[in-house]
């Protein structure tokens, strides 16, 4: 258990959560509901009640706005991705309960989390990144938008390098998401 204090609050607190924690916030996340390989669950309390969830992931082997952030010549080498697996994760997933959305304590409650992992670097993907500056507020770079290419655009930005669920495919097919990251390597003097 790791005890956090949001926004003056000594009520809000996280703990470790598993993959069987995630169904109870599925219902509030806008996309599949289907998790990837998950790495890390990390959970946000209010008092007994869980109101937050974030789900960290393996990330995708290839990101072109990775390469170019971190200047990646070769990212499918074996070395490059044997980095990728020790230093980078992907926060896939974040929902707050719907009573809670709104009162500030979100981008606290994500940069927290992402500062209990063990990975120098964090990662994620987010359309809503368009309309809200939300992982920006949590500590994290807006780094570029993932454009469709000819390709891809049948399917939207995620389709090229994934097995995706059809309710997956569906939901992405315009989606153009923010590619954001997040500097983890100072999670060492973050006290717990």
């Amino acid at each position: 258990m790791y005890v956090i204090t949001l926004q003056s609050r000594d009520d809000l607190w996280l703990s470790d959560g598993s993959r069987s924690d995630w169904p109870y916030f599925a219902g509030w996340h806008y996309r599949s509901h289907h998790l990837a390989f998950t790495r890390r669950v990390t959970l946000l309390w209010h008092g007994e009640q869980p109101v937050g969830v974030c789900v960290f992931a393996a990330p995708a082997a290839s990101l072109t706005l990775r390469s170019h952030f971190f200047g990646l010549k070769n990212p499918r080498s074996g070395v490059a991705l044997s980095a990728l697996n020790q230093q980078l994760w992907l926060l896939q997933r974040v929902v707050l309960h719907p009573t809670y959305r709104g009162a500030g304590i979100a981008a606290d409650f994500v940069r927290r989390a992402c500062q209990l992992c063990p990975v120098d670097w964090i990662e994620t993907l987010s359309a809503m990144g368009h309309a809200n500056p939300f992982f920006e507020r949590a500590g994290f770079a807006r780094v570029g938008t993932i454009r469709h290419s000819s390709s891809r655009s049948r399917h939207g930005a995620y389709a090229a390098s994934a097995r995706l669920s059809a309710e997956s495919l569906r939901k992405s097919r315009h989606s153009e998401p923010v590619y954001y990251v997040f500097d983890n390597r100072g999670r060492h003097s973050v006290g717990g």
